[in-house]
């Protein structure tokens, strides 16, 4: 018995490319259901809605072919014609762009922030303008440390607790503050937050 060789999962991309070469037809038909419905944001119930709209024979070729896998990870899609742009989620924590130009068939992974870029001409047709609002908030959660593991998707606020309360009990400068913020709390003079020993 031969050893089972690993092999790399092919991107999102890759999928959209050869959906297009093996069902090229069934695809383009696909793809311009959802231009026809003009500029927008498409939810996942879109996207499968309008699956169900094509033939039975074009259902089957997408759903036995990679162009699935697409459709049963997408969060969200932004139709700008002739383009449509698909947001992946394949796995916790992992997501993939994919826009596709519909007239000329050609396929573009895109980053997150080209994604974001690209999804605020929905609402912004004047997108080159030199004036765009930009915020930055990374000074805000320098601070901060980030999660590494997928198992910690979903406890931000208990991580969040673990690094405050920790931070706490080895500074004791910080007690006062938040002991002053307990004794502001009172009803009829009385203190609702701390006992008379402390």
């Amino acid at each position: 018995m031969g050893t089972p060789k690993l092999g790399r999962i092919p991107s999102m991309r890759e999928r959209v490319e050869d959906s297009l070469s093996a069902y090229r037809n069934v695809l383009v038909s696909l793809l311009s259901r959802y231009v026809s419905q003009g500029k927008g944001l498409l939810q996942p119930h879109h996207l499968i809605d309008a699956v169900a709209t094509l033939g039975d024979d074009a259902r089957t070729k997408l759903s036995e072919g990679p162009f699935s896998d697409v459709l049963k990870f997408a969060q969200e899609a932004i139709v700008l014609p002739p383009f449509v742009a698909v947001a992946v989620r394949p796995r916790p924590g992992v997501w993939e762009y994919v826009r596709v130009n519909v007239h000329e068939l050609s396929v573009e992974q895109l980053s997150a922030s080209e994604y974001l870029q690209f999804k605020e001409e929905l609402v912004d047709e004047r997108s080159n303008d030199r004036y765009v609002l930009e915020l930055d908030f990374e000074p805000f959660n320098a601070s901060f440390p980030r999660p590494i593991h997928s198992s910690s998707i979903g406890n931000g606020v208990q991580f969040l607790n673990r690094h405050l309360s920790s931070i706490m009990f080895h500074n004791k400068d910080c007690f006062e503050p938040l002991l002053d913020f307990l004794r502001a709390h009172k009803y009829k003079g009385h203190v609702m937050m701390l006992n008379d020993r402390i």
